[in-house]
């Protein structure tokens, strides 16, 4: 099959559903210059694999948690540097285009590094958090770093008093409750998910396809490379998102102008 065709397939596929839900990873990131965090020039792959029980840590000494989150070093000093410099990509773009349309209803992301927000996305479910916010962990209220009281560490929530820290998920910590259930919710609504630049190896994130494709619905797969998802999927565009997703874009305006 032709890459027009794909494409074609792929918009109509995306016009016909009823509510379209988008799961993104960590190669939409990528071509914005965001180093993965695993395989080739990943930054595990480059300096080791963090350890595995970062929030256990964290808790332990939340005090030093801060002091090496706000003077980073090795990999987090590299990926902070990166995300400064990077800019949303004509994928993020995209998916933005396709929720004003009213064709995408939510964004459900395993990136932390802001860039949907920054392009203009307002469904958006950051599964595994936001690097420029802050979270209570009594209350879940999430803040700009910014707006953060830093004169004593460990910083305290100004809602409730409890532990502050970073939004990102840390290894061995739960996935925030709120998050959590709106990703549940939309995916049991979604007919049509739009699986972009992931692997779909990192759980739950990982389920929400199968959820959807175990209910009957479509998935369409934007990749350059192949993936456990992809003998699932409906429409597969092996290509970059950056390139795929405004031509998808563009197909199915036509098919609501038809």
């Amino acid at each position: 099959m032709s890459w027009e065709d794909t494409i074609a397939q792929a918009a109509e596929v995306v016009h016909r559903a009823r509510y379209v839900v988008a799961l993104t990873g960590a190669g939409l990131s990528v071509e914005s210059g965001i180093p993965p965090f695993r395989g080739p020039g990943g930054l595990w792959t480059k300096y080791g694999e963090p350890p595995l029980n970062g929030f256990q840590r964290f808790l332990a000494d939340p005090k030093k948690a801060w002091e090496e989150r706000l003077n980073p070093s090795g990999p987090m000093r590299e990926l902070w540097e990166t995300l400064v410099r990077a800019q949303p990509n004509p994928g993020h773009y995209g998916l933005v285009e396709l929720e004003r349309l009213g064709v995408l209803r939510c964004t459900i992301t395993q990136n932390v590094d802001n860039l949907h927000r920054r392009a203009g996305s307002e469904l958006l479910a950051e599964i595994h958090g936001n690097a420029t916010l802050v979270r209570c962990l009594s209350c879940v209220r999430r803040m700009p770093m910014e707006a953060v009281d830093l004169s004593q560490l460990p910083p305290t929530c100004p809602e409730c008093g409890g532990l502050l820290k970073s939004d990102t998920v840390s290894f061995g910590e739960p996935i925030p409750p709120d998050v959590l259930r709106r990703c549940q919710e939309e995916t049991a609504r979604a007919d049509c998910m739009l699986v972009v630049g992931t692997s779909a190896t990192v759980y739950p994130a990982a389920g929400f396809p199968l959820d959807v494709h175990q209910r009957g619905g479509a998935l369409v797969e934007i990749n350059p490379y192949e993936t456990e998802l992809t003998p699932y999927c409906t429409v597969t565009v092996r290509a970059p998102a950056g390139e795929a997703l405004p031509k998808i874009v563009e197909a199915v305006r036509l098919l609501r102008g038809r």
